[in-house]
């Protein structure tokens, strides 16, 4: 039986969040400000979407149909007016419907996706397997929180997609992939083409 659609706010951003993620954010738009206090106080979730068209700031921007729903974990304001923040990425979900109130926050009826039950890489892709594990360890459990489930492909892909160094377009095509394999593919093929990997001929 498929989960009933969801009534999400969405912030759409000049970034790409994807499940299990940590991303701090500065908020100071009162339209954010207001939202983001709320989802503070009830512990509710709302909508990272990459910005189609528009900026982060000003009019309402076009956000990408497909984002990853958000919970805030850390947050202080240090400074008046100035809202600053970590957020989790929890879930994907596809945007059916948008609406824009008032203040000009947009409010979505999303459709959540499936994710992959874990599974490990293939054996082809294990060689992705030590230079993310060599990552994950310069960062700290800060950066990247345990449980670090370096044999589940789905996982594995998604830390590769949160720190490569690539646009945030090609970023979101790998966020919108349902199968993990084809995610950690495109990946290995990108790694192996900077010369971050070697292949063996």
């Amino acid at each position: 039986m498929s989960e009933l659609p969801a009534d999400l706010p969405l912030f759409p951003l000049h970034t790409v969040l994807v499940p299990e993620a940590r991303q701090p954010l500065k908020v100071f738009e009162p339209r954010y400000m207001d939202m983001i206090k709320a989802c503070i106080k009830d512990g509710s979730a709302f909508g990272v979407c990459l910005i189609e068209e528009g900026q982060e700031v000003g009019p309402p921007a076009v956000p990408a149909k497909v984002g990853t729903s958000a919970r805030v974990v850390e947050w202080d304001m240090e400074q008046l007016g100035i809202l600053k923040i970590v957020v989790a990425g929890e879930r994907r979900f596809r945007v059916a419907h948008v609406a824009t109130q008032p203040d000009g926050l947009l409010r979505a009826v999303v459709e959540w996706l499936p994710e992959a039950a874990p599974i490990a890489p293939d054996a082809a892709l294990e060689d992705t397997l030590p230079l993310l594990q060599a990552v994950v360890a310069d960062a700290g459990l800060k950066a990247i929180p345990e449980p670090h489930r370096f044999d589940d492909a789905n996982w594995v892909g998604y830390r590769y997609t949160e720190i490569l160094p690539i646009p945030v377009k090609a970023k979101q095509k790998l966020l919108e992939l349902d199968d993990p394999m084809m995610r950690l593919t495109i990946i290995q093929q990108f790694l192996v083409q900077r010369g971050l990997l070697t292949r063996d001929t």
